[in-house]
């Protein structure tokens, strides 16, 4: 009897006969479409068509299977066919570009999913290139720039940013400090990446929880799944800083192996301003290192590459990429009484990432992957010649996905992930205790078309775990006669538990229509909990949750424990889409409202505490010396509130000829704590309208924005000015695939504050910058 049960299980994971699938590709004239890719949705199975648009997969596998196929300028499309079968497949054409998301487990286009999704594709990339992500992807609808200065801006996505906002390479955590501080750094570097994604609703739920404001996957080919050989170079300078540019990547083939390369180095000076870098600048003959023509300590130097290499199999592959990357560059908005002290970043990483992916043959599942990887990350803050802070982090992930084969016409995949972070900031100016965090968790995603719907379901469990030991606070009343240093270990352990659902209903020929609803569950990131003292490249001193802020009978402030319980942030978020994709017309409408919980946040407490600072410098007769001097900080604490978010996004494209098109953009986000009051740094409503002319080798495109003025602020914030921009691109492309460019931003030299900034009122934006320079691809 076992015998026959064994025989059994072996009969029910044994594969369908293997049988072909061919057919044509062509437009709704009947015109053949070469080129285009057709895949086999949840296999490695993939080919293109011939200029007849013919294509013949031959190893199809499966009672029915699911075609996707592509192509430029179309929309794409889904199918269903049985194996052995010949058939005609008619796309749409698009004027929206269709992009696929690679960084989702199961397929998706940024038209083809429930919830909203940004793909920057690597010309948009190339235009929009900057020496930070949040810059970079500010162009964006419905994101916006942190800006702590152009080297240290972070995406914000509907308000959201720090710890909100999961920053990925190619799926995995970027594992550095930019979610802790607004002065730090995105790691990730843009110059050679294939395209970014932004993700929000179920498929966040694959990256983790926590990110109930979105993703940002920055995708590359450092582990190739294609022996194809291509690459790109670039040269570029910029006028506004004297910004220099140079990077370059590469993939071929060696026999079964896949190989690639790439680096890339950038220097860049201070940067112009059209103004005093002083929003109130009554000190400025004080403060008389400051040079009004440009934002004092705005400079950049960075470097860096990867290789990789990769098995490509019949069914699959496996590879590897090791990377690192150099960084310095400077933290505006820092003096100490008639002195300005040069405070600076200076950070290192080291990244090794392994991706692997195979078809199984099997009846119950369709495919199999993993994505791991191992960080090293260390990150200095430095004033003058003195290290104050130095955070470390060291993090090891994996990602592991089965894909299984339709169940009552539902495809999915299911996922464990695992990450373990070991963060330290060492120093005598340390304002966070070490701290350790482990996380495992489970999820799932599934999907179902049901005639014209497609149906979205995810969810996820995950256990969190955060650790810090030897956390130091000064909790002295001024007038207690004694003083003493208290010291607490902490171990904080919870269970978020998230899931989501959504539906696309194409309702009639080139329109569809998206609605999905997420509850989202986040453990508090360690430095929301422990931070404690002041954080020399913010300028603030940092206060976490386990602390509040108290007061005694002379009004004198001190801190306290809090006495409150930790509790999971609670995310309640309804997305609704309207997209027209087809004809010489179209347009995405996204509305959002997002009702959170124990929303935690950094707000200024009123209060400024007073330090000594010590630093050493040179005498005239160079001499060493060192003094003490008092040094004013704003206490900035973090609270836990409840919080509506709302707002929406606006894209619409409208193709005049086929050289000329028009592309117009707004986005607004609205956030009010407790229904009294607004959340600080929340970005204002914007517009934007670009018109592009392409003819023969000529390519321009004008591009104009206009930021309204942010009046809803809460109590100690001041409110922003409106201002506009105008944005320049001209290029000319001559040999095969080289582009010479000339690129203009801030063409009207406009004086503007950046509103979500910390650094709002001590660092405006850049004046008039002209870049040029020249491109190739092969």
């Amino acid at each position: 009897m076992q015998k026959t049960l064994l025989s059994l299980a072996i009969l029910g994971l044994s594969s369908h006969a293997l049988a072909q699938v061919q057919g044509v590709v062509s437009d709704p004239q009947g015109h053949p479409i070469a080129n285009a890719s057709v895949e086999v949705l949840g296999t490695q199975l993939r080919t293109r068509t011939n200029e007849k648009g013919e294509f013949n997969l031959p190893k199809a596998r499966g009672k029915e299977i699911e075609l996707h196929i592509e192509a430029d300028d179309f929309a794409h499309g889904s199918f269903h066919v049985q194996p052995g079968s010949s058939q005609n497949f008619v796309l749409k054409t698009s004027v929206i570009e269709t992009v696929n998301v690679i960084g989702l487990p199961l397929h998706s286009s940024n038209l083809e999913s429930a919830h909203p999704v940004n793909v920057i594709t690597l010309d948009e990339l190339r235009d929009q290139q900057s020496s930070s992500l949040g810059e970079t992807l500010k162009y964006e609808v419905g994101i916006h720039s942190s800006y702590f200065s152009s080297n240290s801006a972070s995406p914000i996505i509907r308000g959201l940013d720090g710890p909100r906002v999961l920053i990925t390479q190619n799926g995995l955590d970027a594992s550095d400090a930019s979610r802790v501080g607004p002065d730090h750094a995105v790691s990730t570097e843009t110059s050679y990446a294939q395209q970014v994604e932004v993700l929000r609703g179920p498929a966040t739920l694959f990256y983790g929880s926590g990110a109930i404001g979105g993703v940002v996957n920055v995708v590359d080919d450092r582990i190739p799944k294609a022996a194809d050989t291509y690459g790109e170079w670039r040269l570029e300078n910029q006028s506004v800083a004297d910004d220099k540019l140079i990077s370059a990547s590469g993939n071929t083939g060696l026999g079964n192996f896949g190989l690639h390369a790439d680096g890339f180095w950038r220097d860049a000076d201070d940067y112009k301003i059209p103004g005093p870098a002083e929003a109130e600048h009554d000190h400025e003959e004080e403060e008389g290192h400051e040079d009004n023509s440009r934002l004092v300590n705005s400079w950049t130097e960075a470097s860096g590459g990867n290789i990789g290499g990769s098995y490509l199999g019949e069914n699959g592959f496996i590879g590897a990429s090791i990377g690192h990357i150099d960084r310095q560059y400077g933290i505006p908005g820092h003096g100490h009484g008639e002195e300005l002290i040069d405070v600076y970043a200076d950070i290192t990483q080291d990244r090794i990432q392994l991706h692997g992916k195979t078809d199984l043959n099997s009846n119950w599942f369709s495919s199999t992957g993993f994505s791991a990887g191992y960080t090293d990350y260390e990150h200095a803050e430095i004033e003058g010649d003195e290290v104050g802070t130095t955070f470390k982090n060291e993090t090891s992930e994996l990602r592991w996905e089965v894909f299984h084969h339709a169940i009552s016409d539902w495809r999915g995949a299911l996922s464990f992930h695992y990450k373990h972070s070991d963060f330290e900031a060492v120093g005598e100016e340390a304002f966070t205790p070490p701290s350790e965090t482990e996380t495992f968790a489970l999820g799932f995603m599934e999907e179902r078309h049901i005639n014209s719907v497609l149906l979205q379901v995810s969810g996820r469990i995950e256990q969190v775990n955060i650790t810090a030991e030897n956390f130091q606070a000064d909790l002295n009343d001024p007038d207690a006669a004694e003083k003493f240093l208290s010291v607490f270990s902490v171990d904080h352990e919870s269970t978020p538990v998230s899931f989501s659902t959504g539906a696309v209903w194409d309702f009639t020929l080139g329109y569809n229509t998206g609605i999905s609803f997420t509850h989202a569950q986040r453990s508090p990131a360690a430095s929301e909990l422990f931070s404690f003292g002041p954080h020399i490249g913010s300028g603030l001193y940092e206060v976490g949750y386990l602390m509040e802020v108290q007061t005694n009978e002379h009004d004198e402030f001190y801190f306290a424990l809090n006495d409150s319980n930790i509790e999971l942030e609670k995310s309640n978020n309804l997305d609704l889409s309207l997209r027209k994709h087809s004809g010489n017309f179209g347009f995405v409408l996204n509305a959002f409202v997002n009702q959170v919980d124990n929303f935690y946040y950094l707000n200024n407490s009123g209060f400024i505490k007073e330090l000594e600072h010590h630093h050493d410098h040179e005498e005239e007769d160079h001499e060493d010396t060192g003094h003490e001097e008092e040094v004013e900080m704003p206490v900035f604490i973090y609270q836990s509130a409840d919080v509506d978010l709302w707002g929406y996004e606006a894209e619409a494209v409208w193709k005049i000829n086929p050289d000329f098109e028009l592309t117009f953009k707004t986005d607004s986000t609205r956030a009010e704590v407790d229904e009294s009051s607004h959340l600080p740094r929340i970005p204002p409503r914007r517009y934007s309208i670009s018109g592009e002319y392409e003819k023969n080798q000529w390519r321009i495109q004008l591009t104009a924005q206009h930021y309204t003025s942010q009046n809803r602020i809460t109590e100690l914030e001041t409110p922003t000015d409106s201002y506009s921009t105008l944005d320049m691109i001209l290029s000319y492309s001559f040999m095969p695939d080289v582009q010479l460019f000339v690129k203009g931003y801030n063409l009207t030299d406009e004086y503007a504050r950046v509103h979500s900034s910390f650094l709002k009122d001590k660092a405006p934006l850049p004046a008039r910058n002209i870049a040029v320079g020249i491109s190739g691809r092969f």
